[in-house]
């Protein structure tokens, strides 16, 4: 293959999407302020700051310490600050500790992220064809992998701004006017044996694979998402005081954190509002309720007469559906009602929310971690969580997939999670 973008067939798509990418992460830091960088309000949140060098991280790590001679680190310290989980690349900084770096500066941080690009085009711009076909696929799952952090971006600073008493507003947008939903119907598949996961064609993480056969009984899926109208039906009848409804953990839960309402929400002059992205506002009885834990989803569909869905039953079910939704790239940043107009068939498979599964989230028959450190991406943390499907309005459309399986904690609500209900036969 010969060597040099202009030469090079590949290389130019690849730069241009790694571009882009890179690119769209500093578009999502636009409204923030310098201050707003270097907060971390919980554990689970990390400072914009540190998605921003992180990412950059990854491509300096598995990227170009490895195969570009020439990289010099622009600092050293980076390698033990950035570095998220990966054991075998040596000590990170404490997780829950990321609020306490004033330094490096977010300039500082700004500039390590232009001396990561600068390298990464050196390296493509001289790579011959061996040397690309090594690079070309750790550079596109660092792509996805940034993909991932700009979700975080949004999930992270929506609750940074949210424990703020000003209650300020990521950016200001036109508010939209309340919709409604449409009547919930149940959509029907045969049971039988399956194949689900990735079949090798295109981008797909390890996890996604080996591509094998399930068993499926008779089952059907709700037509669209579950509503916070509906979810205000459970709270009304007790959903939060009855433990019948809750699995032994999930109980715990409530009874630990006192709450009785879904995450964000709170009560103004006897009205429940949520706080978004936009800043507080009114909930809407038609959009999907939003960041609810497992625990919350599970109740919710046992009293509804329901169910989970299982990740096998939900990717049958989507294989069919062109992933198209209301994600990030939209600008909503906020789950929006199912259209009534719409033709029957499932609705919001994709965007909107995070879909909790029943599934726990463990191995494939035949799952292998991939050697070395970039092993550890996935596997590692196939113990308990709980996969969730189908995107939501943080996810970019190019990151998604019928076979993408995220995972959460059962306990986690920061994120954009919500539910379809299911049930047998």
């Amino acid at each position: 293959m010969p060597t040099g973008t202009d030469r090079d067939p590949l290389v130019k798509p690849l730069l241009g999407r790694y571009a882009a990418v890179r690119a769209f992460t500093e578009h999502l830091c636009a409204p923030l302020t310098t201050e707003d960088y270097v907060i971390q309000s919980m554990t689970d949140v990390s400072p914009t700051k540190w998605h921003l060098a992180h990412t950059s991280w990854f491509f300096e790590t598995f990227v170009l310490k490895p195969y570009l001679e020439s990289y010099v680190e622009l600092d050293p310290a980076y390698a033990f600050l950035f570095n998220s989980y990966y054991m075998q690349l040596g000590a990170q900084h404490c997780r829950a500790q990321r609020g306490t770096l004033s330094r490096p500066t977010v300039a500082e941080v700004f500039a390590y992220r232009q001396h990561v690009d600068g390298a990464v085009h050196d390296l493509l711009d001289c790579a011959d064809g061996a040397l690309f076909h090594r690079t070309q696929s750790l550079i596109e799952l660092g792509l996805h992998h940034e993909q991932q952090h700009q979700e975080l971006i949004l999930t992270d600073i929506k609750h940074v701004l949210s424990v703020n008493p000003l209650r300020p507003s990521y950016r200001k947008t036109s508010s939209t006017r309340p919709g409604a939903a449409p009547e919930l119907a149940w959509i029907s598949f045969p049971g039988g044996v399956q194949w689900i996961g990735h079949d090798g064609a295109g981008f797909a993480y390890d996890n996604e694979a080996p591509r094998h056969r399930v068993f499926l009984e008779l089952f059907a899926l709700a037509s669209r998402l579950v509503t916070t109208g509906e979810y205000l039906e459970f709270m009304a009848d007790g959903g939060y005081q009855r433990p019948e409804l809750w699995l032994s953990l999930g109980w715990k839960a409530v009874e630990a954190s006192h709450r009785s309402e879904p995450f964000y929400w709170e009560k103004r002059d006897g009205e429940w509002w949520t706080f978004t992205l936009d800043g507080p506002r009114p909930i809407d009885p038609a959009e999907p309720v939003a960041h609810l834990s497992y625990f919350e989803a599970d109740a919710f569909a046992r009293w509804a007469g329901a169910r989970l869905p299982t990740e096998a039953e939900w990717e049958v079910a989507a294989t069919a559906l062109a992933p198209a939704g209301n994600f990030v790239e939209s600008g909503r940043l906020h789950p929006t009602p199912a259209e009534c107009a719409a033709s029957g068939g499932l609705q919001q498979m994709y965007g909107d929310l995070w879909e909790w599964t029943q599934s726990p989230y463990t191995p494939y028959p035949g799952f292998r971690s991939a050697p070395g450190a970039v092993g550890e991406y996935n596997g590692k943390f196939m113990c308990n969580q709980f996969v969730l499907r189908g995107g939501s309005c943080a996810t970019s459309a190019t990151h998604i997939r019928p076979t993408y399986r995220n995972l959460f904690p059962p306990e986690a609500t920061w994120q954009f999670t919500g539910l379809r209900l299911a049930r047998d036969g």
